[in-house]
């Protein structure tokens, strides 16, 4: 039995160990490797940022960017390539078909470039949301990166500024009037890529690498909790909160929970998306003054009008720029389809929600079969001796007072230093308003002026 006990030890002991000695087992180049298969933006620049450094945490030997973008954002391609040449350690990226426009850019910062087939590199032209291409000054700060890249890392520079000025013209290579794209062979022609691959191995194997083992670029705890928070799922619970803590607030004004709740909801909903380059300041600006304009309604305007239907505009409005990838009012990095159909899943999922809780909670507080053992059963009626309200209130219908707050239209009255609970019959009536009594229903003074 003792031996029996001895075994069992030690294979739980060889078990445990297991993923340290395979671990301890890996040597020779390790290869880091990260994706970039969406449109050049923020995103992209944040994932390339953390590639770069948790390769340098890890002391690996080359980054590989497998890379496929038809281009984006000129700003975060800058930001991506400077960090790509900064890197002290060698970048390989494998064009997997396209690296046009801010993926030229980007390419040619890496140390080494290996194609698939059927890949092109080039078209990098500086164009704006309708495809048109902007004027000179653009232009030429894009020819001058392109330039300064390709001398970096020993390419023509000539061939680079062509792939941005129709007006460059090389002979053999590129004609005047047409900006430059090459493929993939005439990419290795001229230098500006190292072979052609399939695959990330084959691409190890052109470059000569034999013993080499590669790690994947895997979120660490931060990122995965933005990226829970940005599922689409979540963010329609995140916005349902706030609709549902405004909506509550606007029932009963006051600070309290509903709000707290609401704001509570308002910052996991923003941060991950202002950390993942999606909301900008702007944009959270634009949230920020809606619910200025909401509490302003709340505790200062009496009535509910301008201020309140422009702070539910700009709330919606925010959430919705959120979602979307854009430059300002600038949606062409983002086809329409696409962001009908993520407003529609959010904001659909987050308004039916809480319609159908406010359904939901209503039906189970009014029926007796699911909390019938602790709803009271007894009914106390008019035969029995018992009344809904009070009838001496009735006593003073007729009487004059003032109004102790806002009535829109319910609030609060004073006759003789006493305060009852009143509604307005007609409109709003401001505080401090001489009011008359006209009538008594409902367990409420019906007041008017």
């Amino acid at each position: 039995m003792k031996l029996i006990w001895h075994a069992i030890r030690f294979l739980l002991s060889a078990f445990c160990f297991l993923p340290f000695l395979l671990y301890s087992q890996q040597s020779g180049t390790k290869v880091y490797c990260f994706t970039i298969d969406e449109t050049i933006a923020k995103p992209a620049k944040r994932k390339t940022e953390l590639a770069v450094k948790e390769a340098q945490n890890q002391q690996a030997d080359i980054i590989f960017l497998h890379l496929n973008t038809f281009g984006g954002e000129l700003e975060s391609a800058e930001s991506i390539r400077t960090l790509l040449l900064d890197a002290s350690i060698p970048v390989f990226v494998f064009i997997d078909k396209n690296a046009a426009s801010a993926g030229a850019l980007i390419s040619i910062a890496c140390d080494s470039i290996y194609m698939s087939q059927g890949a092109s590199i080039g078209a990098a032209s500086v164009v704006n949301q309708t495809g048109e291409v902007m004027p000179d000054k653009y232009q030429s700060y894009m020819r001058s990166m392109m330039r300064a890249t390709a001398i970096a890392n020993g390419r023509d520079p000539d061939i680079a500024q062509a792939m941005v000025d129709p007006d460059v013209e090389i002979k053999g290579v590129s004609e005047k009037g047409k900006v430059l794209t090459l493929t993939t062979t005439e990419a290795i022609q001229f230098g500006f890529c190292e072979g052609e691959a399939e695959s990330k191995e084959e691409v190890m194997q052109l470059a000569g690498v034999d013993n080499y083992y590669f790690v994947e670029q895997e979120p660490d705890i931060i990122e995965k909790i933005i990226l829970f928070l940005l599922h689409p799922m979540v963010c329609g619970i995140l916005i349902m909160i706030m609709i549902g803590g405004i909506y509550f607030e606007l029932q009963t004004p006051g600070v309290g929970f509903p709000l707290i709740a609401a704001l509570v909801a308002a910052a996991l909903y923003f941060a991950p998306h202002y950390l993942n380059g999606l909301a900008e300041h702007w944009e959270i600006l634009l949230f920020i003054v809606g619910i200025g304009l909401l509490l302003l309604e709340i505790f200062v305007i009496p009535g509910f009008g301008v201020a309140g239907i422009s702070g539910i505009v700009l709330i919606i409005a925010s959430l919705v720029l959120s979602m979307t990838l854009n430059f300002g009012f600038d949606f062409s990095f983002t086809p329409p389809t696409t962001i009908i159909k993520k407003i529609v899943i959010v904001l659909g999922f987050s308004t039916a929600g809480f319609l159908s809780s406010i359904w939901i909670g209503m039906k189970l507080i009014n029926t007796n079969t699911r909390f019938g053992s602790i709803a009271l059963k007894t009914e106390l009626g008019k035969e029995t001796g018992y009344i809904s309200q009070d009838l001496t209130m009735n006593n003073l219908v007729g009487q004059t007072g003032r109004a102790a707050t806002f009535l829109r239209p319910a609030g609060k009255v004073e006759i003789d230093n006493e305060i009852y609970d009143a509604v307005s019959e007609f409109g709003v009536i401001e505080k401090d308003t001489v009011v008359k009594v006209v009538r008594f229903e409902n367990s409420q003074l019906v007041v008017t002026v």
